[in-house]
């Protein structure tokens, strides 16, 4: 069939396009196997090798590595990072879902058996460090399931696809040079096994975390966070003690709040000495006083859900439990777990209401509504972190309503 003079301009217009596209996008031109080992010899090699680790390390480190392209959050070559599709499933239930009973027990039980079992060791290191034994268990629990959770990832495959490719590359790039370096240092390179965000052993620690904080719990002149359950436990009494334990305080106490304290008053930026929460009517929910010891140190409002949940007034060690995971919830889980290890298992007086299931990119139109109207909420992530729950709160005082402190439908619906 003859084509017409148009068809073939349209085809050869295509052509040239295509020929075009292939010089223009090393996507197309390279394959990304290809570029990724540029990369390595291109970039990485050079800072590898001022923070001192081999060509010998490096080559054997990466021997018959490639990207993997299952892992999320990446951005291909050639490509900009994307605005997050809208989601379809509802992101917030009530918090109370992190506590789900089962999930709570699977770690204070585990926890009060490894308390016997390590009782010498978790003995000696809350005399070196002050972290309580009950801290150290439940975030072990919580991380790894006491060293029982598989790591099926190459960590070093993992660290490096995203320090090339992800939408995070910078951070990444910190964590495979880290890598790097335990690898020139001793760890075995088979050792680096990772879950998909490249995080390592019983304690789950990036690289870099393992530099600073890992500890030799068992005395023997290595530090092994894999196999070895004392140096599992110093490490994370290591790592929550750099970042600031505070010796002989408590993590927080969950208390009532009378309806004339705003909860608009949360935020480890608005401390108080506990003895002026109390003056307030703040309360413990158990009936007693708060020790005093704490009473005459400052303490912070913690609202995780408004009041829609519980309540609580945390010290300074919460913020550090936030450290090792920046979610109020983590924290929460932790410090409650850790308390149920020691004192039995006690729940939460105050339940968890339900609450109007959103998507994120609501609460991000919410988020944004107030930051039109002068609120600071941190950012319109669609997290309803506190800076957006006092925000809420602020802003239903303002126009006379009940302040709960937590994202609806019909606040949605106004602030869009």
């Amino acid at each position: 069939m003859k084509h017409s003079v148009p068809s073939q301009r349209r085809v050869l217009a295509l052509a040239i396009l295509l020929v075009a596209a292939l010089f223009a996008a090393p996507s197309f031109a390279q394959s990304i196997d290809a570029q990724f080992r540029d990369w390595l010899t291109r970039d990485l090699w050079p800072a590898a090798r001022a923070k001192g680790v081999s060509k010998k390390t490096f080559d054997e480190a990466f021997a018959g590595v490639k990207p993997n392209l299952k892992l999320p959050d990446l951005v291909l070559p050639g490509e900009k990072p994307g605005v997050p599709q809208e989601q379809h499933q509802a992101e917030f239930r009530s918090p109370g879902a992190y506590f789900a009973e089962n999930a709570v027990r699977a770690v204070t039980s585990g926890g009060r058996s490894r308390a016997k079992t390590y009782a010498d060791t978790l003995a000696a290191i809350e005399r070196n460090t002050g972290v309580p034994p009950g801290v150290l268990l439940a975030i072990w629990g919580r991380e790894s399931g006491f060293g029982t959770a598989k790591l099926p990832y190459d960590g070093i495959e993992v660290l490096a696809t995203k320090a090339f490719l992800s939408t995070r590359k910078d951070m990444f790039r910190v964590e495979i040079l880290a890598a790097l370096q335990m690898i020139e240092r001793g760890v075995p390179r088979e050792a680096l096994k990772s879950s998909w965000a490249g995080a390592l052993g019983q304690p789950q620690f990036l690289p870099s975390s393992y530099l600073e904080h890992a500890a030799d719990g068992d005395g023997d002149g290595r530090i092994d966070i894999w196999n070895s359950e004392p140096d599992t436990l110093a490490s994370i009494a290591g790592y929550l003690a750099h970042h600031g334990w505070v010796k002989g305080r408590d993590w927080g106490f969950e208390v009532t709040v009378p309806d004339n304290v705003s909860c608009a008053l949360e935020g480890p930026d608005r401390p108080r000495l506990i003895s002026e929460w109390a003056a307030m009517g703040i309360k413990r929910v158990n009936g007693q006083d708060f020790p005093a010891r704490e009473a005459r140190l400052e303490g912070y409002l913690m609202m995780p859900a408004g009041r829609h949940g519980p309540a609580f007034v945390v010290t300074p060690n919460f913020y550090v439990l936030k450290t090792y995971n920046e979610s109020d919830l983590y924290a929460l889980f932790i410090g409650h777990a850790a308390d149920r290890i020691a004192h039995g298992d006690r729940r939460f007086s105050a339940g968890w209401d339900e609450v109007d299931g959103l998507y994120r990119s609501d609460v991000a139109a919410m988020q944004r509504g107030l930051e039109k109207l002068g609120y600071d909420v941190g950012g319109a992530d669609g997290l309803p972190g506190f800076k957006t729950r006092r925000s809420i709160g602020a802003w239903q005082e303002k126009a006379g309503a009940r302040p709960t402190c937590f994202p609806d439908a019909g606040m949605v619906k106004a602030l869009r």
